[in-house]
């Protein structure tokens, strides 16, 4: 057994309703607060759930401040402008309450207030010299579990690419899940931030750097999606699928803390950093792709996903084959495109996208095959038809 690392965040609460008792749960870990920024987005916001928090702190003698103006897979110039934006307040904690973007963002700012550093300057692992001001949580989609991860994501329009700040002061010190929240996601919204999850879970389990850790996390993750993501997407209402999606996107984060992503994000970077392609629906394109890719050296892992996901073909000699015949199946029931030219992708880009994802060398050094410039290209090009 190699060696191996496990941190994430230092507090979990997780119960339906349990988001309308942030104040309560704040103080109770944290201690004192006199000052909150609040970050979300505008979805957040519409629902009243913003206004309802921000009044309970502020009748409890909390000042706070709300934010709202996060875009999806935020850039390094919007963040910094933000960082400027508040830079002259003094808070004793950052709230986040949104999907990934949100959280992420979270994140950095509360790292970027405390150290004299740029983002770019952050860029990479291990790289923030010291801990950010103190961060709650709150996911409001079931996708990227960036509410237990030491990472967060970054787009950079200049070089076509997102990349990642990876450091344990990221680690938020509390996280609150509360289902409810993700009672109002779309269809497509659900279907794509529920295959991330997945994706989280199935990379972190054939992952060079999987570990009896991780592999836990992983496959239960792997379970609870499995049974419910399908669900979810047709009937958004099922308190207990949402709850399982929650759940399982969270153990996936886990996962991903100690084990890592693999070529499917490697090769999602650049489509979402050229093209725009959210993030979730990048690497359900990619992922069936890239295990068939990878499958002569992940077939005896697959047996095991296989088991995770109850699959007929569970301990039978097709087991890994039924897997990714399952992400396929699911991919056109979940209505997630698979042709890059609907993004405008043509192939005289595949050599320069290929080029852009070789770079991510973080990611790839996790794939169980190495992956040359002419395979990216032959996975991309796949997704050309």
């Amino acid at each position: 057994m190699t060696s191996f690392q496990f941190k994430t965040a230092e507090h979990i609460i997780m119960g339906r309703y349990e988001a309308e008792n942030t104040t309560e749960h704040l103080r109770s870990v944290l201690g004192p607060v006199r000052f909150a920024l609040i970050v979300s987005q505008p979805s957040i916001q519409r629902s009243g759930f913003l206004d309802r928090l921000s009044g309970e702190l502020q009748r409890v003698g909390i000042r706070c401040r709300v934010i709202t103006e996060i875009q999806p897979e935020p850039t390094e110039s919007q963040l910094t402008e933000l960082h400027k934006l508040i830079a002259g307040d003094t808070f004793d904690v950052m709230i986040g309450i949104g999907g990934g973007s949100v959280l992420d963002a979270v994140k950095l700012l509360a790292v970027m207030a405390t150290n004299k550093a740029s983002i770019r300057d952050m860029l990479g692992t291990g790289l923030v010299a010291k801990p950010g001001i103190p961060t709650l949580l709150i996911p409001t989609t079931s996708g990227t579990g960036s509410e237990v991860t030491p990472n967060a994501i970054v787009t950079l329009p200049d070089e076509e690419l997102k990349l990642a700040v990876v450091s344990p002061y990221l680690v938020p010190q509390l996280v609150i899940l509360d289902p409810i929240l993700t009672l109002s996601l779309p269809p497509a919204i659900t279907a794509a931030t529920g295959m991330d999850a997945y994706t989280h879970a199935l990379e972190s389990y054939i992952s060079n750097k999987a570990n009896p850790i991780s592999d836990m996390f992983a496959l239960e993750a792997i379970r609870l999606i499995s049974g419910s993501l399908e669900e979810v997407y047709h009937n958004g209402g099922v308190i207990e699928a949402r709850e399982r999606m929650l759940l399982g996107s969270m153990y996936g984060g886990m996962a991903l803390s100690s084990s890592g992503t693999a070529a499917v994000h490697a090769l999602a970077y650049p489509l979402g950093g050229k093209y725009h392609i959210s993030h979730g629906v990048a690497n359900s394109m990619l992922l069936a792709h890239v295990m068939e890719y990878n499958f002569d050296a992940i077939s005896d892992r697959l047996s095991n996903v296989a088991v995770a996901m109850q699959l007929p073909e569970a301990g039978t000699a097709r087991a890994g084959e039924a897997v990714i015949n399952r992400i396929t199946t699911w991919t056109r029931n979940l209505q997630i495109p698979q042709n890059l030219g609907t993004y405008g992708v043509e192939e005289k880009d595949i050599e320069s996208l290929a080029v852009a994802a070789s770079k991510v060398t973080r990611l790839l050094n996790n794939n169980p095959k190495p992956l040359g410039l002419e395979d990216i290209q032959h996975i991309y090009r796949k997704l050309l038809v």
